[in-house]
């Protein structure tokens, strides 16, 4: 069996009262993409700070390439390439500049500067902006910037840490693509996000975490298949109505209603064949929804389902 390239085990740090990493463990397949799925304060960040030799964990053990983060950073530094959740770039200077000033601080020889930030502007579609200074980029450019950056040396492991925070959504693209882009050209991603839509979009695996444990892993088609296939969204004039219809509707399919706000979620297996049911149980209640919509579950779903709370809201 191949060695992941990136291997993390009980996991533990703390901020002296603050436990931030409680034990998480996970293992990343080289050529992949991988997800910490969770929100602001999940602990991802930290993890990801521990991998990148910027931390030293308290407790546990990390691998990066089959070498360990703490006893060989040297190694796993000039392996890996980190974009933060702001970019990094200096806004004084140009892409080129930028990308020229990375090669020279990861000790590239001279002779392959240019070749290497020449291809990884056009890549990017940085050519054009490549003269401009990077203050009169948009943030989308500018994260794609960041990005090239983190690739310069061409590290085989690369962690992107929330690189979608801020953008709109057709930076949000730009990102996915380049991203989808780097695994099929076989470089290991490892990707944090509170963004569901963007897991179910580009990770092979994810790990959900909420208050520094893994609560939940394995595939997104996997972890949306435990919550049934089916979710069925009930809308109310008011949430006192919503509580209501949760209450008539408990016990009618095999999960427990979930009131959030003035709407009643509810995940079947088969949600055409339970809706009239449902529906009439509402009926004999006096009750009448506002609207009613079924669809597959997301990622946002599985959130719910498994901590009673939505990634958004805890971030809130």
């Amino acid at each position: 069996m191949t060695e992941a390239a990136i291997s993390v085990e009980g996991l533990r740090k703390k901020f002296g009262s603050v436990v931030a990493l409680d034990g998480i463990d996970f293992d990343v397949p080289a050529g992949s993409v991988f997800g910490l799925l969770g929100p602001n304060g999940a602990g991802k960040t930290t993890a990801v700070r521990i991998l990148t030799t910027i931390l030293t964990p308290d407790g546990g053990r990390a691998k990066v390439l089959g070498r360990d983060v703490v006893k060989d950073q040297s190694f796993v530094r000039a392996s890996i390439g980190l974009a933060g959740q702001f970019a990094a770039v200096d806004e004084n200077l140009t892409g080129s500049e930028n990308l020229r000033l990375i090669g020279k601080l990861t000790h590239m020889p001279r002779h392959l500067i240019k070749a290497r930030v020449d291809e990884l502007l056009e890549r990017f579609d940085l050519t054009e902006a490549a003269t401009r200074p990077s203050k009169t980029y948009s943030g989308g450019m500018k994260r794609r910037l960041d990005v090239a950056a983190a690739l310069v040396h061409r590290p085989p492991v690369l962690f992107l840490d929330e690189p979608t925070t801020g953008l709109d959504p057709a930076g949000r693209a730009d990102v996915w693509e380049m991203v989808e882009e780097l695994v099929t050209d076989g470089t290991t991603v490892l990707l944090t996000t509170q963004y569901l839509e963007e897991a179910d979009r580009l990770a092979e695996q994810l790990a959900v975490v909420d208050h520094g444990k893994v609560i939940a892993s394995g595939s997104p088609a996997k972890l949306k298949a435990t919550i049934g296939s089916t979710v069925i969204d009930f809308g109310l004039s008011s949430q006192a109505a919503a509580k209501r219809a949760a209450k008539v509707l408990i016990g009618l399919t095999t999960s427990e209603p979930i009131v959030d706000g003035k709407t009643v979620e509810i995940n079947a297996k088969d949600g055409a064949k339970v809706l009239p049911d449902l529906l009439r149980a509402l009926d004999k209640a006096r009750i009448k929804p506002t609207t009613i919509n079924l669809r597959e579950p997301s990622l946002d779903d599985v959130f719910l389902a498994l901590t009673g709370h939505k990634a958004e809201e805890e971030a809130a």
